[in-house]
């Protein structure tokens, strides 16, 4: 049974530069053994007065990350002069984190492993390479190549995906130093001019210096799209 390589494939087509070796699907030449995926969200921590320890909000999410090893290698077709450099294989790899001249930027990819596998859309972030094998005229002849990848997600993709319905429950908000009612409604509601919602559903509350600690009642998104159309 055929094992599938592992494929990068470009997305943005004016990025591809055949004099930089760049290919639009490229296979690497050996499968890696292992690949990390990690991902983390940003919490601040907010002080109150008398409690035993801060209460914890969440911020955003950060952006996913994959990391892989992946080996090259040239030994097999000769180690004596005019031994084949394995940077012939390593180049194009290593073109994919530099700035390419008809985009100013580097490309977007996607890496597939497999049809039901790992498919992950991304941009390169770091490039590490780290060459093992020399022929006697120093000409590297394998190369292991450590690659970080950082997920990549248009503002439509990442609404698509997150399909936010908790939007649609009332939620709570504490109050940080230095936020006002238009701001917090700019965060929670995504409309900045929904502040009176806000004073509504919190009575009493200061509309442009709430107090810092305060808890507020953050009502449905579908209570105030009603209540302005």
């Amino acid at each position: 049974m055929q094992v599938a390589p592992l494929v990068i494939e470009i997305l943005d087509t004016d990025a591809i530069d055949g004099g930089r070796g760049l290919r639009q699907r490229m296979e690497v030449q050996y499968n890696p053994t292992q690949y990390s995926l990690s991902k983390s969200a940003q919490i601040a921590e907010i002080a109150i007065p008398g409690l035993d320890a801060p209460l914890q909000q969440f911020i955003r999410g950060q952006t996913e990350k994959l990391t892989v090893e992946l080996l090259f290698d040239t030994a097999a077709q000769g180690m004596g002069a005019g031994a084949t450099d394995v940077r012939t294989l390593t180049g194009p790899m290593y073109e994919l984190v530099r700035i390419q001249p008809k985009t100013h930027a580097p490309p977007r990819l996607r890496l597939t492993w497999g049809h039901s596998g790992l498919s992950f859309k991304a941009i390169v972030e770091t490039i590490d390479q780290k060459f093992v094998l020399f022929s006697p005229e120093g000409i590297p002849l394998r190369a292991t190549l450590t690659m970080t990848f950082r997920g990549y997600a248009t503002l439509e993709e990442q609404i698509a995906d997150l399909k936010l319905e908790s939007a649609d429950q009332t939620k709570q908000h504490v109050v940080t130093r230095g936020e006002t009612l238009s701001q917090i409604a700019w965060e929670e509601l995504g409309d900045p001019a929904q502040w009176p919602v806000l004073a509504d559903a919190n009575p009493g509350v200061d509309i442009l210096e709430p107090e810092p600690g305060i808890i507020l009642t953050i009502p449905p998104i579908e209570l105030f799209r009603s209540g302005s159309s």
